[in-house]
This record gives C-alpha cells, sequence and structure tokens, in this order.
C-alpha cells in the first residue's frame, strides 16, 4: 500500500548537518549523559518526515513544543515524586524552544531536564536507604498520598524528605504485614533501593531520546512512535511471533543477567545445559571469539550479544543457580536458531454446551495479535509465522472433531500487520472488500479478500474488549458489516490510523552516516545480528474506514451483544487521547452482505440478559467492577499497622470468599484456604457466555441468510 510513497520517503530523503551542538546548560556534573551527533540527526530527520508525512499535517511550532515539554516532564515525574517546584521554575524556559531545538537537532536542553530528573531520583533512594536506620512508630494516625498527579510539586526538601519517609515507612509496613522480622524487612528494602540506583545508573542517551521521542512523537498523534534500535528489534521481534537466538528469556536480577525462561526445543533446551535461573557473566562469538563480561549490564545490552543469525555459533560463561561468583563458571557452546514465540501464538480449545437436550460444541480461537514473519515471508520461507496460517490450521482441526460453531476471541488483542487482518477476514468470507484506507491526500484504496477459498462457513461469533484495536477492529468491521457472524463484547479502542514503518538507517543520507562514523571514531566490526543505528519510525499516514464507509479510529466498533466493561471506556481508549484524529465517514465500498442478525439479535439479546439476571457469576462481575472503581478512586493509604492490618484482612477474606463463590456458580469445587488453583482451569466467565450466545444462536435454527458456503 502506498508504496510509491514509501519509495520516495527512502530515495528522497538526505539531511544536511548543521553546525556543532550548542552548549549544554546548565553545570555539568558527574554521571550527566550527553547527546551525540547520532540523535542529532535522527530528531531532525524523525521532525522532518513527521512535518512532511504525517496524516495530521502538525506544524512544529510553540503550541505543539508546549505539549511536547509537558508530555516530556509527565513521562519522567508523572506523580510528582521527584523534581521541585524551582526545577520546575527553572524548567519553564523551555516551554516554546523545544519546537526550535528539534528542528536544529539540539538534545542540550533535553538532556539537562533529564539530569535534573536523574539527580533528583538518586537523592530520593539514597535519602531512602538512610531512613532504614530509623525505627518507624506504627500506632500513629498517619497517612501516605501514593497518587499525586494532580498535587502541586513540592516546594523544599524538607517537605520532600517528608514525603519520602513516609514511602519508606509504607514499603517497610507492607513487609512487616507479612513478616515480623524487621531486621529482615529492613534489608530487603535495602537491596530493592540499591537496585532502584544500579538501575538508574545504567540508564543512557538512548534510553533519554526514547522518552523525549515519545513525547514528541505522542503530541502529534497517539501512534506515530520513534523505537531507538533496541525497541526496534523488540517490535519486529512482537510482529513476526519469532526471533533468532538461543532461545530463552532474560531478566536482570542483583547486576546479573539471568536466564528466567527455557523456549522448548530452542538451542538452550536442546543442549541440556542451560537452567533456569542460570546466571550470565560472559558472552563470546563464534568458537573462538573471546569473551565480554557482561556482569552489571542492562537485559536489553546483553540481548544484542546473545541473539543472532540462525547458524551461528555464541559461548555462554554461566554461574548456575546456587553457585557464589567466585566458583568456575561453566562454557556452554549454543548454535543459534530460529524460534517461534508459540505461547504468544493463536490457540484453540473446544467447550460443549446443552441446547434442549442436545450437545453443542463450540470451537474457540484466542487470537493475540496479528502477527507476520515479514522477513520470511518475502524469502519465500513456505512455513513463515503469520495468524492467518495458524487459524486456518486450527480451523481445519476443529471442522475434523465437528464443532458446531466458532468464537474467534481478540480480547486484549491490539492489532498488528493489515495484510493478516484482510486475509484472516478472508478465511470466513468468499471475496470482496475488507477495508478502506485513505491518505493523507484524500486518495482511498480498498483492500479486498481476492480468495474464494472459505475456512469456516458455519456460524461465528467475535469477542472483543476495549483492548481489542486497529486489526482487530478491522477483522470485527467488516465481520459485522457482511453479517457474517455476532461481535459480542465492550466498544473496542478505536485506533482506526495506519503506521508506515520506515528503517531510519535506510532514509539518512550515506555522507551522514560517514560523517558520524567518524565523529565517534568507532570500527565498523558488529556482533551477529546487529541492530540498526538509527532505529525506526512508525508514521501515520492513513486512516482506515470499515466497508460500510465509517471510520473505526475514535469510536471504534460496537458490539450487537454488550458486556459490562471491565476495562474502564473512560480511561482506555482512542476517545481518552487529547492528540487522537476524530471519527469521520467515506463512501462505502461495494459489497455484498451474506447475513443479517437484525431478526435475531433481540431475542439473543433476551435470552442473554435472562442469563445475567439469574446468574451469580454477572452479579460477582458487576461486584469486581464496582469494586476495581472504588480502589481506583483512591489516592491515600493509612500507616496505622492495626488498621491496615485489618483492612487487608478483610479485603483477602472477602476475596477468598467471592473466588469461591465465582468457583461454585461455574460447578467447580471450592478452595481452602492456601490451596493453590489448578494450572488449566478456566474461570472466564465472559468467554462461556460468548459460546452460551453463539449457541442460542444455533438453537434458532441458525435463522441467518448465508453466501458463504465453500
Amino acid at each position: 500500500m502506498f508504496k510509491k510513497l514509501y519509495i520516495v520517503l527512502i530515495l528522497g530523503a538526505a539531511l544536511a548537518c548543521k553546525g556543532a551542538p550548542k552548549t549544554p546548560p546548565g553545570p555539568v556534573t558527574a554521571g550527566d549523559l550527553h547527546p551525540d551527533e547520532q540523535q542529532s540527526v535522527v530528531v531532525k530527520q524523525v521532525a522532518d518526515l513527521i512535518s512532511k508525512y504525517n496524516y495530521k499535517k502538525v506544524p512544529l511550532n510553540d503550541s505543539i513544543s508546549r505539549i511536547i515539554y509537558n508530555r516530556y516532564l509527565k513521562s519522567l515525574d508523572d506523580n510528582h515524586n521527584y523534581f521541585l517546584a524551582s526545577d520546575i521554575k527553572d524548567f519553564e524556559k523551555y516551554q516554546d524552544v523545544l519546537d526550535d531545538d528539534i528542528k536544529e537537532g539540539n538534545l542540550n536542553n533535553v538532556f539537562y531536564i533529564f539530569n535534573v530528573y536523574k539527580k533528583r531520583y538518586n537523592e530520593r533512594i539514597t535519602y531512602s536507604l538512610s531512613q532504614l536506620n530509623n525505627n518507624f512508630d506504627y500506632s500513629k494516625d498517619e497517612t501516605f498520598t501514593f497518587d499525586r498527579d494532580s498535587l502541586p510539586f513540592v516546594s523544599s526538601e524538607a517537605d520532600m524528605n517528608n514525603l519520602w519517609a513516609k514511602r519508606v515507612k509504607y514499603d517497610l509496613l507492607n513487609l512487616k504485614l507479612a513478616n515480623a522480622d524487621m531486621a529482615k524487612n529492613k534489608e530487603t528494602l535495602r537491596k530493592r533501593y540499591q537496585n532502584l540506583i544500579s538501575q538508574s545508573n545504567k540508564l543512557s542517551k538512548q534510553d533519554v531520546l526514547q522518552i523525549f521521542m515519545d513525547a514528541l512523537t505522542n503530541a502529534i498523534d497517539p501512534h506515530t512512535n520513534y523505537f531507538n534500535p533496541a525497541n526496534a528489534a523488540e517490535f519486529n521481534i512482537d510482529m513476526s511471533r519469532s526471533l533468532e537466538g538461543i532461545g530463552a528469556s532474560l531478566l536482570s536480577e542483583n547486576d546479573y543477567v539471568t536466564i528466567k525462561t527455557v523456549v522448548p526445543g530452542g538451542p538452550a533446551d536442546k543442549s541440556r545445559q542451560v537452567n533456569i535461573d542460570d546466571r550470565i557473566i560472559g558472552v563470546a562469538q563464534g568458537k573462538t571469539g573471546e569473551f565480554v563480561d557482561i556482569v552489571g549490564w542492562r537485559t536489553d545490552t546483553a540481548i544484542t550479544l546473545i541473539r543472532g543469525p540462525k547458524g551461528t555459533i555464541v559461548r555462554l560463561k554461566l554461574l548456575p543457580k546456587g553457585k557464589a561468583a567466585s566458583d568456575k563458571p561453566k562454557i556452554v557452546e549454543l548454535v543459534r536458531d530460529k524460534i517461534i514465540l508459540k505461547d504468544q501464538s493463536a490457540k484453540k480449545e473446544i467447550r460443549t454446551y446443552n441446547e434442549n437436550g442436545k450437545t453443542v460444541k463450540i470451537g474457540v480461537i484466542s487470537v493475540p495479535a496479528f502477527y507476520l514473519d515479514f522477513a520470511a515471508y518475502r524469502a519465500g520461507d513456505p512455513n513463515y509465522k503469520s495468524t492467518t496460517r495458524d487459524v486456518k490450521l486450527i480451523l481445519d482441526t476443529l471442522k475434523k472433531v465437528g464443532v458446531d460453531g466458532v468464537v474467534m476471541d481478540l480480547r486484549q488483542n491490539g492489532g498488528g500487520s493489515l495484510v493478516e487482518a484482510v486475509d484472516l477476514t478472508g478465511l470466513f468470507i468468499k471475496t470482496g472488500p475488507v477495508v478502506q484506507v485513505r491518505d493523507a491526500r484524500n486518495r482511498v484504496e480498498v483492500d479486498n479478500d481476492e480468495d474464494p477459498g472459505v475456512a469456516w462457513s458455519g456460524p461465528m461469533a467475535v469477542l472483543v474488549d476495549r483492548f481489542s484495536a486497529s486489526a482487530s477492529e478491522i477483522f470485527s468491521g467488516a465481520i459485522q458489516d457482511y453479517g457474517r457472524g455476532m461481535i459480542i463484547g465492550t466498544q473496542t479502542y478505536g485506533k482506526g490510523t495506519v503506521q508506515s514503518v520506515i528503517n531510519l538507517d535506510q532514509v539518512i543520507s550515506p555522507t551522514i552516516k560517514d560523517m558520524i562514523a567518524k565523529i565517534t571514531q568507532k570500527g565498523t566490526k558488529q556482533a551477529p545480528g546487529a541492530l540498526s543505528k538509527f532505529g525506526q519510525l512508525n508514521l501515520t499516514m492513513a486512516k482506515f474506514y470499515r466497508v460500510s464507509g465509517g471510520s473505526t479510529q475514535h469510536k471504534g466498533v460496537t458490539p450487537d451483544i454488550t458486556f459490562p466493561a471491565v476495562i474502564p471506556l473512560d480511561k482506555y481508549g482512542e476517545d481518552t487521547e487529547p492528540s487522537a484524529l476524530p471519527y469521520d465517514m467515506i463512501n462505502p465500498s461495494t459489497y455484498t452482505k451474506v447475513g443479517d442478525f437484525s431478526a435475531v439479535l433481540p431475542q439473543l439479546r433476551k435470552l442473554h440478559e435472562d442469563r445475567m439476571n439469574a446468574s451469580a457469576s454477572y452479579k460477582y462481575l458487576l461486584e469486581d467492577i464496582a469494586d476495581f472503581k472504588k480502589r481506583d478512586a483512591e489516592k491515600s493509604v493509612t500507616l496505622n499497622e492495626q488498621v491496615l492490618k485489618k483492612e487487608r484482612d478483610e479485603d483477602e477474606q472477602k476475596a477468598f470468599e467471592r473466588n469461591n463463590l465465582r468457583r461454585t456458580a461455574l460447578g467447580l469445587a471450592p478452595l481452602k484456604k492456601g490451596q493453590t488453583r489448578p494450572r488449566n482451569e478456566d474461570l472466564d466467565f465472559l468467554k462461556i457466555e460468548a459460546g452460551q450466545i453463539l449457541t442460542d444462536y444455533i438453537g434458532m435454527g441458525n435463522k441467518l441468510t448465508s453466501n458463504v458456503n465453500p
């Protein structure tokens, strides 16, 4: 889509560097982070692309500068826990100049603000450490205000100390309620605070750029995003549901990069030498490369050495769980391979229902995202990973076991590949338009399903919630417009904009790259699978429209049968984003409806409502929603041990009793105190009800005219 425009972007964008960076504002202290020439190039290039090609056409001026400024401060200190009022007064001079800084590639003011933040952060945690020597009185009727975003910034260091003394007191009280050994609790908290300082000191200039670029891009629209090289790699792994590496997830613990999970069938698993909680202390490339000591490294930095192309060798120096740092490490040689992230792929289950004495089988397909391994697809790999391919295989399996209907569960599915949204829709209709896309020049393109094959022609429903977005809304909107299936759940997110992925390495001119390489004086040798240098821009360039003409933007998709909103609609969704594009309409596409549920929906709604009025599960769900709203409105907590313990005990008992009532309502045995819930037990009442609604429809004799038979 819009390939010509993308080629123009790639071939036509070149950037000229204008002079050296300005002198940093304020005093320079040890530990400060500073921008480099490469980041200057990135911020100018991103600003140029946004100004020229973003759908919204927002000029970089003083007005947008203030929005960027406020977003940047909010991202650093949203809860007003670190900056002093005097800091904010000092920063005010940057409100109207950030737009000029961005155009010039001058990040010194941005980094100055960040360095003040980092200094304040470390001061607060250091102060917290000093408070651990105190003995707090938990019989006082004090409160700690944990939600401060609507309160003014603290005016003095004395007031800040008072705030943080209460925070330390609260942290210790939390530990004390679980364990009376205060010496142990203080040591636990000391390690926690020391780790926070350690992580703070590992922050890099790339982190600063990422935070600021988020403020910049989100001031334009919520879905234009810059990804630094490491985040770009993670984004593309998420899209493809695959990566090339050793097949293990890592986490930093006490300055060690630690193995936390091992992917079954991956190189780490097959070696039988890599175990959970092993600590990686060194990484070497190939059979003869020198080991790089990674103790104290950030996880994302270590990952750049450990991941790499399929077939290459990486050697790890491991300290097994329980071994001391002074013990001899073991060395493991692994051949990297392609890892398919199966736990994040489409899955199926079969639920049975009783309809007038007859057993009805409903296949439920949970789709977590619209993923596609672009690299494998372009390379002609016949086994490339994609949502549509996975769902097609699942549907074939469900047909073999004779299911009567299919529920597509798209809850929490934030979208992904537009191609997959179109192709997945094509599994349920013969041919026809699926989505319309209008660019900034008002040109409209229609994406069609061209494949007349139908993988499932029977009854179907689509289950959605507030976090069903983008590609999920394209799919559910098309299914609704065609009358192919019922949409069940809550109003979806409303993300109806199109982003084009721009690799900045391909956009920035070779001359600029050479200049930066000379300035930084870095060699060209890179580890296998090295990241891009400049990162990636996902740029909003168009809007989605349903085949019926309405945009999915802002309004999302309204279900045919509505469930209570577990996710607060007033807190999450496109219509809560100040910079979101509005809803509008264009002409509908030419398409032929295959069915119409209007005649049966009133009866289906009544059956659903009657069931809900008599359902204990529904009652408990509404109570849970009310409790969540109550908790969400709270801004402070008591520091009186006896009062807090009483509140916690009552809440715990209430949750225990309600959980057992919920289990009983679903026909499950209640649990005893301390008993662990069985691993594969399903308490998803809303999913069960979605299957029941489809069962009701099947029991009504499929009163729907359909033209989708394969």
